[in-house]
């Protein structure tokens, strides 16, 4: 089996060597992403197209494949094909009715061919023919050249006939890393995943960075979505966690800061501390969630104060999205099961803030406050592999039992978002199967009968063993991981 792999149409009209380096990279993404899930594949590159040669061993993964394909930045569709040989020109007809009769049936068709090679005939003629024949001998309204309900294309190769299956819709944009590194500011939430994940579409290479002001737990849920942005759509490189114990700077702020000032002068002080740990990654850009108007620190007025804070490049990618945009927006991707559980730690908030910020008012009020503490919280801040917070998990083990049978009297708690449960439900013979969602579990568990023994259950184990510790932090010592 083979997948054709079209190019998102923005790299089609770069230049030739832009699309030729964008080609490459697009092709060695695919080769690590597909290493790491361990299947064998083998890529091919031409100017317009990849081609992805499955082999015998990973057939039975094509669904795993296909989505793996839609998930990387820098592909427009991707078309399955499968390959034969033929005799003649007869031999095509017969193989290309087998695949498409089912399709034509009281459709309009026209045939697109494509022909390399040495042939008696040239493509246009292989069209007509197999046009003729299929109109003879399928129930369809007949041939249409013009604006067809279906187009019939395949490719003869030489002696081999290559048909198209199925064409899939894919993520686009741009292969990773076209553009340059940036550091998206993570809070857990709406905005910010989604601004994170619309830099990794467009080929950035996107680090993360957490101001934690809700303590471990808080920790744990932003290291979930961001580790969750990562894994789904850019595994093929790696990228930095940096949390920063963000409170010592809020406390400096409570205390010295004018209510109405308070706002404007935490986001600057988040910028001022996000370009340090920016620094220390040679990243010249930040990236926020920030949308305009949606709360009174992101009118323009606030915004340009905020952005005299550093000399980086700060970029807004919803800066002109609604609210529900961005919500919906976070329901394709697949973050909005975490943010919309995910506390709000606003820090601060103010009585009456301004709108309106003046640079000489907020830097009076900035000189009130100990600057050495964002040097102290910044030297301080965790940087890690964001592969890390899913080995973690597997390294302590030695605190998390996994099984892959089930005792007697157990149940297992499906901790899948809702999504995933309905696509592939986890059925078990003789045992029970509760469906609660992760981000319901800390409240939920409490209420459950604690005379059964409790198995967590995600698809990989990464997310029950971080849930399963937490579990155990609260007092609940008897939580295990069920990993068939």
């Amino acid at each position: 089996m083979q997948f054709i792999i079209r190019l998102h149409p923005e790299i089609i009209v770069k230049s030739r060597s832009v699309r030729k380096r964008f080609t490459f990279l697009l092709a060695g993404n695919i080769r690590r992403i597909f290493k790491s899930h361990e299947m064998s594949v083998e890529v091919r590159q031409s100017w317009d197209k990849l081609t992805l040669i499955v082999n015998r061993k990973s057939l039975d993964n094509q669904n795993e494949i296909i989505e793996l394909l839609q998930l990387i930045p820098g592909i427009d569709q991707i078309m399955r094909v499968a390959e034969s040989t033929f005799i003649d020109l007869d031999d095509i007809c017969q193989q290309v009715k087998q695949a498409w009769q089912p399709l034509l049936i009281d459709k309009t068709f026209a045939v697109r061919v494509k022909r390399i090679g040495k042939h008696p005939y040239t493509s246009l003629e292989i069209a007509r023919y197999v046009g003729g024949y299929l109109n003879q001998n399928c129930d369809s309204k007949g041939v249409q050249l013009k604006n067809p309900e279906m187009i019939v294309d395949f490719e003869v190769n030489d002696n081999t006939l290559i048909q198209q299956h199925s064409r899939i819709k894919c993520l686009g944009g741009m292969p990773l890393p076209t553009q340059d590194q940036v550091l998206s500011l993570v809070s857990g939430g709406y905005d910010s995943g989604v601004a994170t994940y619309q830099m990794i579409r467009r080929g950035a290479r996107t680090h993360f960075c957490f101001f934690n002001l809700g303590g471990r737990e808080h920790e744990i849920g932003v290291k979930q979505v961001s580790y969750y942005l990562w894994k789904r759509y850019s595994e093929s490189h790696r990228v930095k966690f940096v949390a920063v114990d963000f409170a010592p700077v809020v406390a400096d702020i409570l205390e010295n800061v004018d209510n109405s000032q308070m706002g404007v002068v935490l986001k600057r002080m988040m910028v001022r501390a996000a370009s340090k740990v920016a620094d220390k990654l040679d990243i010249s850009t930040l990236v926020t969630g920030e949308s305009l108007g949606q709360v009174s620190s992101q009118t323009l007025a606030n915004l340009s104060v905020i952005d005299k804070a550093s000399d980086k490049l700060i970029l807004r990618p919803l800066i002109c999205m609604d609210k529900l945009e961005i919500v919906d927006q976070a329901k394709y991707i697949g973050t909005e099961d975490f943010a919309k559980i995910m506390p709000e730690y606003c820090g601060v908030i103010s009585r009456k803030p301004t709108t309106k910020a003046e640079v000489a008012k907020i830097e009076i009020e900035e000189s009130k406050l100990d600057f050495s503490i964002i040097e102290y919280v910044v030297d301080q801040a965790k940087m890690r592999d964001i592969r890390s917070i899913g080995e973690e998990a597997e390294e302590q083990t030695e605190y998390v039992t996994e099984v892959d049978v089930l005792p007697a009297n157990s149940v297992v708690l499906d901790i899948r978002p809702v999504e995933e449960q309905e696509e592939s439900p986890l059925q078990l013979t003789n045992t029970a199967v509760q469906h609660i969602p992760f981000f319901k579990l800390a409240s939920q568990f409490p209420a459950l009968s604690q005379d059964k023994k409790y198995f967590l259950y995600c698809e990989r184990g990464v997310m029950s063993q971080l849930q399963a510790l937490l579990l155990q932090e609260q007092g609940y010592t008897e939580v295990q991981v069920y990993r068939p």
